[in-house]
């Protein structure tokens, strides 16, 4: 028992492993009750999911807030809106690459699921290696605060048309590896294929080669993403279980708001915005003279910046009334 309080990365082992035990569950739930059966997922299942993965996401908070108070719990959910708030370009990427690959949506969960396993190891790695250099080279936080400026107004100022994935360089990569299907079998990502001897030989399906795309795009995303987290806090708790309540239900949101992401064209400007203010937040807090910029001022400004961009887009992309 004694082992489940030594501490791991400042936070006692047992906490660690509630997190991932949560996780775990939820995935054994959505895959092996919920989406058993391949099917299509409607907008009013998406929402119900979402939703759910929200309500947990926000609830966790609570639990934040018994074990290590009030500050870490604002800035566990600062954190916890701005990755959501920030994955959300990552919704139209995955619709980008899911009808470049002729995805139906009846395997799109599929693919999202296991995309899912990827990213919980691969920012596990990220936000592990962070921490670490941030907590024996704390000058970094200024480098990411720097990045998250220039990449805030970079943002802003950037077209919004979406890259060629027909000249991609993961899929020049697998394709001059692997055998590549020309079809999908299904929910495979593998078959075995007759080559031109008859010999039955592997192959990679286009449904793997989506879910390869997919994972890099979030490596990608998680350059802004995971700086912009350690500026709110250094706590690789608080990074971690944030980042991943908000991929988790970002993905389940996909479906219900894959079709209606033009409603949402002036987001991007407040998404800008907030990288701005983020990055700030460093900067003015040392010329203020504090030891940081308060977690309930930041959640705060947060929820208004974004408040303000979603008002704006749907107003602005309203339907002409006839």
């Amino acid at each position: 028992m004694d082992l489940l309080f030594l501490s791991f990365m400042d936070t006692p082992l047992w906490m660690w492993l509630l997190f991932l035990s949560v996780v775990l569950a939820l995935l054994v739930f959505d895959l092996g009750i919920l989406h058993k059966d391949d099917h299509e997922i409607g907008i009013a299942e998406s929402l119900r999911l979402s939703a759910m993965y929200i309500i947990l996401g926000v609830s966790f908070s609570g639990f934040i807030f018994w074990q290590m108070g009030g500050d870490a719990a604002a800035q566990y959910l600062t954190a916890f809106v701005v990755e959501k708030s920030l994955s959300m370009d990552n919704i139209f990427v995955m619709a980008l690459i899911f009808s470049s690959f002729a995805i139906p949506r009846l395997y799109q969960h599929r693919v999202l699921f296991w995309g899912i396993i990827g990213v919980i190891i691969l920012r596990g790695i990220m936000i592990g290696l962070g921490a670490s250099i941030v907590e024996h080279y704390h000058w970094v936080l200024y480098l990411f605060a720097a990045f998250l400026i220039f990449t805030g107004i970079k943002m802003l100022f950037a077209d919004d048309e979406p890259d060629d994935m027909s000249d991609n360089a993961i899929l020049r990569f697998f394709k001059g590896r692997f055998r590549v299907s020309k079809d999908l079998y299904g929910h495979a990502f593998f078959v075995r294929l007759p080559d031109t001897e008859g010999k039955l030989v592997r192959h990679i399906t286009p449904l793997f080669l989506a879910l390869m795309v997919i994972e890099v795009a979030d490596l990608v995303f998680a350059v802004d993403s995971v700086p912009a987290v350690f500026t709110i806090t250094t706590d690789p708790y608080l990074v971690y279980t944030s980042n991943i309540f908000a991929i988790l239900g970002l993905r389940a949101l996909y479906f219900a708001l894959a079709a209606i992401l033009h409603r949402f064209a002036y987001l991007k400007y407040a998404l800008s915005i907030l990288l701005v203010f983020i990055g700030s937040k460093i900067f003015i807090a040392d010329l203020m003279g504090w030891a940081k910029f308060p977690p309930a001022w930041s959640l705060g400004i947060t929820f208004v910046i974004l408040t303000v961009g979603v008002t704006v887009s749907v107003l602005k992309t309203r339907e002409p009334k006839v």
